[in-house]
């Protein structure tokens, strides 16, 4: 039966840093072997350990023990409690109290005293995680991943940013995101590079767990986190590559982060169903190459993706237009849930959010549509509001800014001024949040 190593490391490189402390990989598969021998029984774990570095023992173990870590999209209350009537026999792994309802717990041990071990082969075919989509009816929908493609997934990654031996990682979004998960803990680990054990948030955090890293050093992040930093009184560390994900990035903000870091920033696209399809450097190329052996391809209004780490073709959920024959190159124009047409004009929220963006001055934004009422009131005009944070604009000069980019049927109305938006930890804005803080603001 084919299989592929743990991890990509002699047993005497670094896979991790835990501050300023390495962690060789004799030394996590060694706790990972430890770890997997106490885990109790279940084949299920939701792993819910803050650490990173505890998250990738953890997320190791389970698959040197054939268990499936589960990985949905959000760990409320609610969400753990459907894992759990999904999974009966699946328990809690945490590093910190968490409110898990009835599901078992088992806490992090300390295993500092592990004794080394040889890295383990792991069959191309087991399937070590369910990620999970929310599912239009609200019930999450289950997609398993083998460890052979995600392998494959992260390595063309890793080929395509230059990201090898010596390199070591900081991320700003949690591990069990699957963009945090495949960037931030199988790449390192599939490239003989390392990551950093913390998950800092705030903008001093991040700085200084980079400059912890020796060099080559590389920040994986999101632009809403990567917007708080350029916005923030910090002196930013040199490093050598940016990677961002979850939302689109403004050339101009990307051109900014560039210079500031004196660095390269690549953004990634992929899906949850997919994981990471594309590469782009959007402060030199609007257009997106594909990782690896994947492909595009369009069928009527649909773009499917094919090839390399996809096992099956699978539909994408966006708008795309092909930039070549072979479906190596494309551009992306939005989600075609995020499509708007008002008075039989079109656009995107996509690209409107992009606009607003790209305002000097616009420390973050989102356009938001109105809920869909068409049925109850199919006469009425949808209007966009927007949210704002640009404490240093006035209302009226951010308003003839937008009228200088966006047809004026897309102008918001309102426009909300606000210090924050409400985003999750993935930088991502909830549209009931943000309906929610609209009819707040009195709109």
């Amino acid at each position: 039966m084919p299989s592929l190593p743990l991890v990509a490391h002699r047993p005497d490189a670094v896979v991790a840093w835990r501050g300023a402390t390495p962690v060789t990989a004799a030394q996590f598969a060694g706790e990972v072997a430890a770890l997997a021998a106490a885990l109790p029984p279940g084949r299920h774990v939701l792993n819910l350990c803050r650490d990173r570095y505890r998250f990738a023992v953890a997320f190791a173990a389970s698959i040197v023990s054939a268990r499936v870590s589960l990985l949905p999209p959000t760990h409320t209350p609610e969400m753990v409690r459907q894992m759990h009537a999904r999974a009966s026999d699946c328990f809690c792994i945490v590093d910190h109290d968490a409110d898990v309802g009835a599901m078992p717990v088992f806490r992090y041990p300390e295993l500092a005293a592990a004794p080394p071990a040889q890295v383990p082969e792991i069959d191309v075919t087991q399937v070590v995680a369910e990620v999970f989509t929310s599912g239009s009816t609200g019930t999450p929908l289950p997609h398993p991943k083998r460890w052979g493609p995600l392998v494959e997934n992260v390595r063309a990654e890793a080929a395509r940013l230059g990201v090898g031996p010596g390199h070591a990682l900081v991320g700003t979004v949690p591990p069990q995101h699957m963009y945090g998960l495949e960037s931030t803990v199988l790449m390192p680990l599939q490239s003989g590079a390392a990551f950093h054990a913390g998950h800092p948030f705030y903008p001093a955090d991040v700085a200084a767990a980079l400059a912890e890293l020796p060099r080559p050093r590389a920040l994986v992040t999101t632009p809403y986190h990567l917007r708080a930093l350029l916005a923030a009184d910090e002196v930013l560390p040199a490093a050598d590559l940016l990677v961002s994900a979850t939302a689109p990035l403004s050339a101009t903000v990307a051109a900014e982060a560039e210079a500031r870091f004196g660095a390269p920033l690549f953004e990634i696209y992929g899906c949850t169903e997919t994981g990471q399809l594309a590469s782009r450097r959007p402060a030199l190329d609007a257009a997106w190459q594909t990782l690896g052996a994947v492909r595009l391809r369009r069928d009527g209004e649909s773009a499917w993706a094919e090839g390399g780490h996809v096992e099956r073709p699978t539909r994408l959920g966006d708008v795309v237009e092909l930039a070549d024959e072979d479906g190596r190159r494309f551009l992306l124009h939005g989600r075609h849930a995020d499509l708007v047409n008002i008075a039989g004009k079109r656009t995107s929220l996509a690209y409107l959010n992009h606009q607003l963006h790209a305002i000097p001055g616009v420390r973050d934004g989102a356009f938001v549509l109105p809920p869909d009422d068409a049925e109850a009131n199919p006469e009425r005009v949808r209007r966009l509001s927007a949210l704002v944070v640009a404490p240093d604009l006035t209302p009226a000069a951010l308003m003839q800014a937008l009228r200088a980019r966006i047809d004026p049927l897309f102008l918001p109305r309102p426009l909300v001024f606000v210090d924050a938006l409400p985003r999750n930890t993935t930088g991502k804005l909830a549209a009931a949040a943000a309906q929610a803080l609209v009819a707040e603001a009195g709109a």
